[in-house]
C-alpha cells in the first residue's frame, strides 16, 4: 500500500512539474483587445531602440517576463514572489499577463536577472527606464542604486559598481504610486474609473534597457536650428570630460555628409547646411547627424541622432489678430485630442506598430496636429511624428487636482490659482523641467501645454513664463481650456485656449485676438458606441451621441463648415476630441481597440482639407 502511495505522490508531483513548466504567458482575458495583442510575445516585446535621438550601437533591451510580488508599503524586498509580469506592461493591463491593482497602501516589486554585459576594465553600465509610475527605487545585486520619482520623464542610474563576478546579475524594482491619493502628475488615472476618468497605471510601463559606454562618454545632446541662417545648432553634454578632448558633430542626408565642425565639449556646432529645406507637414526633412568624442584621431565615443529646420511663431495678420506661424507662413493646426490609451495595454501600446498605426491614421485622415493630453509618450512616438510630419502639441500630465475648476477669461480678481503644498510644487516642477529637457529635440513639438482645465493649476503667471524662458522656441498654452490670467495688459502666454462642446466657437478675435493667438483647445465629442467593440456593454457615454455613421458625418460636416468661418475670422488651431474610444468614452474617432473607424478616412479628408485653404487678410 505505502509503494502504491508513494508511487501516486510521484506521478502527482511530476504531473504538477510539468503542467508548471508548460504554462504560457497569457493576457488577462475580460476586456476588449486591439489586433496587435494576438502578437505580443514575451522573447520579442518593443525590441526598438528606445531613444532614437541618441542612439548607440552597443545595448541590451531587458523587456520580458519578470516576476512580481504586491506588497504592504514598507515590505522588505521579498525572497518570494506572486508570479510573473510582462515588462513592459503596467500591471493593471492585461497584457501584464496579471490584471492586478495595487494602490498607496501597498508597493510592486520587481525582480529579474540580466547577462553580465560586456564590456572594458573602465567601461560604465547604464541602465535605463523609459516611464515607470511613480516612485521607483532600483536595487542591483540586492544594493539600493537610486530612487526616482515621476511617471513620464526617463531616466537612468550607472550600475557599474553594484555588478559583481559572474555570468548573471539580479536586478530588483521597488515601486510605490499612490495614484489620484497622491499629489503628483498622474494625467487621467484615478482608482475609481468612470466617466473621463481611467484606469490606474502602476509600475514599469515602458521599455527597460542597458547600454555601455567609456570612462568619457557623450551623456546628452540638445538639437535646434535658424531657418533663417540655414543653420543646425548642436550642443552636447560630455561627462568625464579630460584634456585634449573635442566633439566633431556632422550633418548627412541621404549618406551624404552636408556640413561639419570640430568644438570644445561644452561648446555649440552651428552646421550651415547648403540647399537647406524646412520640416513640416507634407515635407518632414531630416538631416542625420554624427556626434564624436575624440582624442587626437581616436575616437572615444560615438553616437547618432538628427535634426530638422522649423521655426514656430506667432505674427499678426492683416487685421491684426494673432496667427500661428509654421516656417513664417499661417498654417491652420488641427488635429484630434490623443490620450494614447489602449484596452490592452492601458498606457503601453502592444507593440511599435501599432503606436504608429494611431498616428498614420490620424494622418490619412487629413489632420496635421495632435494634441497629446495629460500624458507623455515614449521617445519612438514623438519620432514617428517627426518622420511623418505630424505637429504636436504636448500637455504636461495634470495631478493634484483637490479644487474644482471653472473657465474665466482674463477677469482681473477671478485668480481661482490652487494652492499646492510646497512638495506639489516641486514634484510639479521638477517632473516638467525633466518633460521638456528630455523631449526638446523633437521638431514635431511646437506648442507646451502647462495646465489643462485648471485641474491642478498654480501660479499660472510664474508656471507660463518660466516655460517660455526655459524653451523659448516653442509656443505656450497657459492653460487650455482653463483660468487665463493677466500679463500686465496681456494674458500671460502666446495662446487663449476656448474648450466648447460639442459644437466650434473661437474666443473674441476683438478681445483677445491681438495679443494672443486665438485656438479652440476642444470641442466636437460626438459619441456612436460600436456593439462588440466596447469596453463595456452598458453605460458608455459621448457629448452628444449618435446612431449610425451617416448622422455621426453630418454632424461632423456642419462642424467643419463653422471651422471654415472661424478660421476666416481669426482661429489659428482647433482640437477635435478625439482619437480613439477611451474605457467608457465613445466619442473617438475610431473605436478603442482600433478595428473601427467610425468615419471614413477619405471622408474625413477632403473636409480638413479646405480648412487648410481658408484665405486670410
Amino acid at each position: 500500500m505505502k509503494k502504491i502511495l508513494m508511487v501516486g505522490a510521484y506521478l502527482l508531483a511530476a504531473q504538477q512539474f510539468a503542467t508548471a513548466q508548460t504554462i504560457e504567458y497569457q493576457p488577462v482575458s475580460g476586456k476588449i483587445m486591439t489586433e496587435w495583442a494576438a502578437k505580443v510575445d514575451p522573447e520579442n516585446v518593443h525590441q526598438e531602440y528606445p531613444r532614437p535621438q541618441m542612439t548607440r550601437e552597443n545595448w541590451v533591451n531587458l523587456n520580458g517576463l519578470w516576476d512580481y510580488a504586491i506588497l504592504p508599503k514598507g515590505t522588505a524586498m521579498p525572497s518570494n514572489y506572486d508570479g510573473e509580469i510582462l515588462v513592459p506592461f503596467a500591471i493593471e493591463s492585461a497584457l501584464s499577463g496579471v490584471g492586478k491593482t495595487v494602490g498607496k497602501d501597498n508597493e510592486l516589486w520587481y525582480n529579474t536577472t540580466f547577462s553580465t554585459p560586456k564590456k572594458g576594465s573602465k567601461d560604465k553600465v547604464l541602465l535605463h527606464f523609459v516611464a515607470s509610475d511613480w516612485e521607483t527605487e532600483v536595487f542591483v545585486n540586492g544594493q539600493s542604486v537610486g530612487v526616482h520619482k515621476g511617471g513620464y520623464d526617463p531616466f537612468q542610474f550607472d550600475i557599474t559598481e553594484f555588478l559583481k563576478s559572474g555570468k548573471n546579475q539580479s536586478l530588483q524594482v521597488r515601486i510605490w504610486d499612490p495614484s489620484n491619493d497622491g499629489p503628483q502628475p498622474r494625467g487621467k488615472q484615478v482608482n475609481k474609473p468612470g466617466g473621463i476618468w481611467y484606469t490606474p497605471v502602476t509600475g514599469i510601463w515602458e521599455t527597460v534597457w542597458l547600454e555601455t559606454v567609456p570612462t568619457s562618454y557623450i551623456s546628452g545632446i540638445r538639437n535646434s536650428s535658424d531657418i533663417h541662417s540655414k543653420q543646425i545648432i548642436v550642443s552636447p553634454e560630455v561627462s568625464g570630460v579630460e584634456e585634449g578632448h573635442q566633439v566633431k558633430v556632422s550633418a548627412w542626408k541621404d549618406g551624404t555628409m552636408l556640413a561639419e565642425e570640430t568644438i570644445s565639449p561644452n561648446g555649440t556646432a552651428k552646421l550651415n547646411i547648403p540647399n537647406a529645406e524646412l520640416w513640416e507637414p507634407g515635407n518632414p526633412v531630416l538631416y542625420d547627424l554624427k556626434v564624436e568624442l575624440i582624442n587626437g584621431k581616436k575616437v572615444l565615443d560615438e553616437v547618432g541622432s538628427y535634426a530638422a529646420l522649423r521655426e514656430i511663431k506667432k505674427a499678426p495678420d492683416a487685421n491684426g489678430i494673432q496667427r500661428m506661424m509654421l516656417n513664417g507662413k499661417f498654417l491652420f493646426q488641427y488635429g484630434p485630442l490623443d490620450q494614447g490609451w489602449w484596452p490592452d495595454g492601458l498606457y503601453t501600446a502592444p507593440s511599435e506598430e501599432a503606436m504608429v498605426y494611431d498616428i498614420a491614421k490620424t494622418k490619412e485622415m487629413g489632420f496635421n496636429m495632435i494634441r497629446k493630453h495629460v500624458k507623455v509618450e515614449p521617445a519612438r512616438w514623438y519620432y514617428a511624428c517627426d518622420k511623418m510630419g505630424m505637429l504636436v502639441w504636448q500637455d504636461m500630465p495634470s495631478g493634484d487636482m483637490g479644487n474644482g475648476w471653472e473657465m474665466k477669461l482674463a477677469v482681473l480678481g477671478s485668480q481661482t490659482d490652487r494652492d499646492r503644498t510646497p512638495e506639489s510644487e516641486a514634484i510639479y516642477r521638477t517632473e516638467w523641467k525633466e518633460i521638456m529637457d528630455d523631449f526638446y529635440n523633437f521638431p514635431s513639438i511646437v506648442v507646451w501645454v502647462p495646465f489643462n482645465e485648471a485641474w491642478g493649476q498654480f501660479k499660472t503667471k510664474e508656471i507660463t513664463e518660466w516655460t517660455e524662458s526655459h524653451d523659448p522656441s516653442r509656443l505656450v498654452n497657459s492653460a487650455s481650456g482653463g483660468n487665463f490670467e493677466m500679463d500686465g495688459t496681456k494674458i500671460t502666454g502666446d495662446i487663449i485656449d476656448l474648450h466648447n462642446y460639442p459644437d466650434a466657437k473661437m474666443p473674441a478675435p476683438g478681445i483677445y485676438g491681438k495679443d494672443n493667438i486665438l485656438v479652440l483647445g476642444e470641442f466636437g465629442g460626438l459619441g456612436l458606441p460600436v456593439d462588440g467593440h466596447v469596453w463595456q456593454q452598458k453605460d458608455n457615454w459621448g457629448y452628444q451621441s449618435f446612431k449610425n455613421e451617416q448622422e455621426l458625418l453630418a454632424k461632423y460636416s456642419q462642424l467643419m463648415n463653422r471651422m471654415e468661418e472661424l478660421i476666416a475670422a481669426g482661429l489659428s488651431a482647433a482640437v477635435y476630441t478625439q482619437t480613439t474610444d477611451v474605457e467608457v468614452e465613445t466619442n473617438g474617432l475610431m473605436t478603442y481597440d482600433r478595428k473601427i473607424i467610425k468615419m471614413k478616412a477619405a471622408e474625413l479628408k477632403s473636409l480638413h482639407d479646405r480648412l487648410y485653404k481658408v484665405s486670410i487678410q
